[in-house]
């Protein structure tokens, strides 16, 4: 503004570039508004993405994660599924068939259920150890671990790594004592002939010894279609208890093998094994989810020898609770069997 012009005239010219500038301001302006726009909504549109995908990636982990429980939710029993598990028993066993014998007299103690056909689970594999023990093969022969060895039944695991050699030897010593599916099926598909011919052998030595209801068709457990008595149990118990090779091994504590640099520690599945106040002669577990927890013991308790069958016990440690509910029962009355306990025969 010129210094001379009239004060009337300042404040109207200087409102004009008030106005003038504001509007040049305004105008330099929208551009980088106009280009904000566009950078706004893109930061937007990534941050919806983003939380798109945290949302997506949450469900989808729920999801997975309520198939694997799914998946690995235990199927009932056989037992459970035929109404079993409602048998009452005056020990208050949780094992759905149950039966005690006396080995030298034959007489039954007790039973529950005891003609009741079950899948057996790993008890199948002190028939394995039967055909292979008396089979007389060379217990020194090495045997690879191969893909057909791998469970796809169950899906379970194994230590023993595919490549793996061992002796005949101890993969029945692992089979017995901590149940090895890997080694039982190898044992197997090793045999002269291999499963093919294994198998109907189980099930011949099965009938020859007068287990009727028995049924094999492989050599680890791991099918349900393995099936069994608990009274016919008590004769394969008998017979195997016969054979000092699975008397040994089956009652093992621990075992170690080298595998390459490794060394694997094993032990066995049955605790009972390291409990002083049992004498246990021979032993073997089972489980899968359609067999429920299993047990088969010879063992010696107050002065006499008996053989105990324990299937489809339900929870973890609920067999060997019913084991030692029998040892009790039977220590507390030593003159076995009672006025009302059922007294018959049974092969042995």
């Amino acid at each position: 503004m010129h210094p001379k012009a009239p004060s009337a005239m300042r404040k109207p010219l200087k409102r004009l570039l008030q106005s003038i500038a504001l509007a040049a301001l305004v105008m330099g302006l929208a551009p980088a508004v106009a280009d904000a726009a566009p950078r706004k909504a893109q930061v937007v549109k990534k941050k919806s993405a983003t939380v798109s995908k945290r949302v997506m990636r949450t469900f989808t982990a729920k999801k997975r994660s309520s198939t694997r429980f799914v998946a690995q939710t235990p199927r009932p029993s056989f037992g459970k599924l035929a109404g079993l598990h409602a048998t009452q028993d005056h020990l208050d066993l949780k094992s759905s068939a149950a039966l005690v014998i006396d080995q030298d007299t034959h007489e039954v103690l007790f039973s529950k259920n005891d003609s009741a056909v079950l899948p057996i689970a790993s008890l199948t594999k002190l028939m394995t150890g039967l055909i292979v023990s008396e089979a007389n093969l060379p217990m020194d022969e090495m045997i690879t671990i191969t893909q057909d060895d791998v469970d796809t039944e169950k899906g379970s695991s194994s230590r023993l790594r595919v490549g793996t050699m061992l002796t005949r030897g101890e993969l029945l010593h692992l089979a017995l004592m901590s149940s090895e599916n890997r080694a039982a099926h190898a044992l197997g598909r090793t045999y002269p002939g291999g499963l093919a011919a294994f198998v109907p052998l189980m099930n011949a030595k099965a009938l020859m010894l007068g287990m009727k209801d028995s049924r094999y068709v492989e050599p680890t457990g791991l099918s349900s279609k393995n099936q069994s008595s608990a009274s016919d149990l008590a004769t394969l118990v008998s017979a195997a208890y016969k054979d000092p090779v699975l008397r040994e091994l089956s009652t093992s504590p621990e075992h170690q093998i080298a595998v390459g640099s490794r060394t694997l520690q094993y032990r066995n599945t049955n605790r009972l094994i390291k409990n002083p106040e049992w004498e246990i002669g021979l032993q073997k577990t089972g489980y899968i989810s359609e067999a429920g927890q299993c047990l088969v013991m010879q063992a010696k308790i107050a002065g006499r020898k008996l053989i105990m069958v324990f299937l489809d016990s339900a929870g973890k440690l609920s067999r060997i609770g019913d084991a030692e509910r029998v040892r009790r029962w039977v220590e507390s009355n030593p003159v076995l069997p009672s006025p009302n306990t059922m007294i018959r025969q049974v092969n042995g």
